[in-house]
């Protein structure tokens, strides 16, 4: 698979200069558009990255783009970057599933963590499902003992307290192990986690 292009799409010149200076300062690829309709002439779902995508644009905004993707099946992670947003936008913005909405000026560690954000999710919905399984089932055997056991009793539904109680530790120490179960796994959450044992083979 080739690698990951940030794709940015700005009316503002300056703007658009900015981040792709910053992005490209971190090793990534990118590629800059003036308008939202020159990125469509010729987008490419099969190419990996993300988008760096304006809101407030002459003839098509940031939102009618990411509209506009969904109705064609794309699924690009979107970071919007906006001077004029407000709360209802961004709440339509990561509803319809950005993956963050950062204000101008933006602070560029912020941009940077969004950006990282919408490769991982990138990358992850280009991985072979059986691979992604395989994975899984990989770092599971990586797992001490006990985090196991904290991972067996919260995918049937058990919360932090009783599980603590069904293994004589503190509902600290349970929360601990959850923690670092998820990281071990490369999960963000327990939800996360049962959806994919539920989609395992077998699960």
């Amino acid at each position: 698979m080739p690698d990951p292009t940030v794709f940015i799409i700005d009316d503002d010149e300056a703007y658009r200069d900015s981040v792709r200076e910053l992005v490209s300062s971190v090793g990534l690829a990118t590629e800059t558009y003036s308008s939202a309709l020159a990125f469509l002439e010729v987008f490419d779902a099969a190419r990996p990255g993300c988008l760096v995508l304006d809101v407030r644009m002459a003839r098509m905004s940031g939102l009618a783009l990411q509209e506009r993707l969904a109705t064609i099946g794309a699924r690009i992670p979107i970071v919007f970057i906006s001077g004029h947003g407000d709360i209802a936008m961004a709440v339509k913005a990561v509803k319809e599933g950005a993956v963050d909405f950062v204000q101008k000026p933006y602070r560029e560690q912020q941009l940077l963590d969004a950006i990282d954000e919408a490769l991982r999710r990138d990358a992850k919905l280009r991985t072979p499902v059986d691979d992604a399984h395989n994975d899984l089932d990989k770092r599971i055997e990586a797992l001490t003992d006990r985090e196991r056991e904290v991972m067996q009793l919260a995918l049937k539904g058990l919360p932090s307290k009783l599980i603590a109680k069904e293994l004589d530790i503190s509902h600290r120490t349970v929360e601990q192990h959850r923690s670092r179960l998820l990281e071990k796994l490369g999960v963000g959450s327990m939800t996360e986690l049962i959806r994919l044992s539920l989609e395992r083979p077998g699960g």
